[in-house]
């Protein structure tokens, strides 16, 4: 049996996981603040969780996930705000945006997507419980701060000496809030009507709304309860955002918050931070208008390691379109094979089981081993190597082809870039239509109109393949 492990941010060591409840494993992860559409460095992590999701359930464990969604921080009142609409109308566009996208990357749907908004009662009482503990405090600003000095073991996710944080904070410029000290954070932001216009929530400790570190305490916890096992997200939250998970809710329930802490590692644009100033900056969107599928974009963002920077560079992208045509040039392959292709042999002849065998547990104890997507993308990669050169050699049966076919499908439970996904790829009618006619033309000797058929096909960037049941198009990416 695989045990998965994965690497704990926390102890720095490979953890195994299973259920704190001894039945379903309780996945947090950081969703998207819903002020502009997600970016690629977004769902490089989301994608690197919905690996981790689909490998918890590929190894025989339930799982219920919480992703949350923040309608409520600086970015989002600020759009609200300069366009004269309610928070609501800023971001519900956004948060339909950010599903829709899900759904082209092949993403699973996961079990709860707690908006903030709908939350700001539970985070009201986590503040209202910390301050009767005497952690936080009135500011003189009105505003509501944690301490970070009571709670002794602040900084042990991120690894920093407590002293370090307080000098560092104390060196940076004016504070925008005014507290004891200079390294606290806040729980609740006091109203500011130059700041906040008209959006703000009524509590106990008067108008304001909540700080952005205290949602996600407050979601996790009504959700999923005092402990979860897996908090997963970008290294980009580990600190301060995560840090501060951690001493809100365990100073709040007297419990371990997390057993397993995971994040991904950033994503550079040819080695360099992306930004909008450096004109480096790609939604999802983006790449489809340069003619990208989601799953070309799901490959690319999956096919490294989830602790190692991942480099995007165009490039890439065509590497990762070059390795599925290779997978569904062998896919077309496999269901190609027939009686005459395989020498009239419909029984089993072993040969490709045992490589079936072989590749799943390769790609298992890669998956066991901390999601080490690229050996197990290298166990696929050599089974494809392998069973075409049966292909060749007519060593392959109908059977065997179908038990190749079933294994891939099998897998794809896990990578979703086999057959998740493919409905985007569908060629549109009139370009299927150039098609017939080229290879009409091409029967009745019109070697002018099949050649102007081909030319305008390749115009709309469509070039044409010949394989053993007909003519194929296939879709030629721009830069």
């Amino acid at each position: 049996m695989n045990w998965l492990r994965l690497f704990n941010t926390e102890s720095r060591s490979l953890e195994k996981v299973s259920p704190l409840d001894g039945k379903t494993i309780r996945l947090y992860t950081c969703g998207p603040t819903v002020y502009n559409f997600a970016h690629i460095g977004n769902f490089r992590t989301y994608i690197f969780e919905d690996l981790l999701r689909r490998t918890i359930k590929h190894f025989g464990m339930s799982i219920f996930q919480v992703m949350n969604l923040t309608d409520i921080d600086d970015k989002t009142l600020k759009g609200a705000i300069e366009n004269g609409i309610t928070l609501d109308e800023f971001t519900r566009p956004y948060k339909k945006a950010f599903f829709e996208d899900l759904a082209i990357l092949g993403i699973e749907r996961v079990e709860a997507y707690p908006e903030a908004t709908a939350y700001i009662p539970a985070m009201i009482k986590l503040i209202q419980r910390l301050l009767e503990k005497g952690i936080a405090y009135s500011g003189a600003d009105g505003s509501i701060y944690y301490a970070i000095r009571k709670f002794s073991t602040y900084g042990r996710l991120s690894h920093l000496n407590l002293e370090d944080l307080k000098v560092g904070a104390s060196e940076r410029i004016a504070d925008e809030y005014d507290k004891e000290n200079a390294a606290d954070f806040v729980l609740w932001k006091a109203y500011d009507l130059e700041r906040d216009g008209k959006i703000f929530w009524q509590s106990p400790f008067g108008p304001g709304r909540p700080g952005w570190h205290i949602e996600c305490s407050a979601m996790a916890m009504d959700i999923l309860g005092d402990s979860i096992d897996i908090h997963a997200g970008g290294v980009d939250n580990m600190f301060p955002h995560h840090e501060n998970e951690i001493a809100q809710s365990e100073a709040c329930s007297g419990h371990r918050f997390v057993k397993i802490w995971i994040h991904s590692e950033h994503l550079l644009v040819d080695h360099k931070k992306m930004s909008k100033s450096l004109g480096n900056f790609y939604t999802l969107r983006d790449l489809l208008q340069k003619g990208y599928t989601g799953r070309h974009v799901r490959f690319m963002l999956l096919s490294t390691h989830y602790r190692t920077q991942l480099n995007f560079t165009f490039q890439g992208m065509q590497a990762a379109v070059s390795s599925l045509e290779r997978f569904d040039d062998f896919i077309e392959r496999l269901s190609q094979v027939d009686e005459q292709t395989a020498h009239g042999k419909m029984g089993p002849l072993h040969n490709s089981a045992s490589l079936i065998k072989e590749a799943y547990q390769k790609f298992n104890e890669a998956l066991a081993d901390d999601l080490n997507i690229s050996l197990a993308l290298a166990a696929l990669f050599d089974l494809v190597r392998m069973v075409n050169t049966q292909i060749d050699q007519k060593e392959v049966s109908v059977h065997e082809a179908k038990e190749v076919l079933n294994f891939l499908r099998q897998i794809d439970q896990v990578l979703g870039i086999f057959f998740v996904g493919k409905d985007e790829e569908e060629i549109p009618i009139e370009i299927q239509e150039l098609l017939r006619k080229r290879e009409e033309a091409r029967a009745r000797k019109n070697w002018k109109l099949s050649d102007e058929c081909r030319d305008l096909l390749q115009e709309q960037s469509y070039l044409i393949e010949d394989t053993l049941k007909g003519a194929r198009l296939k879709k030629v990416h721009k830069l």
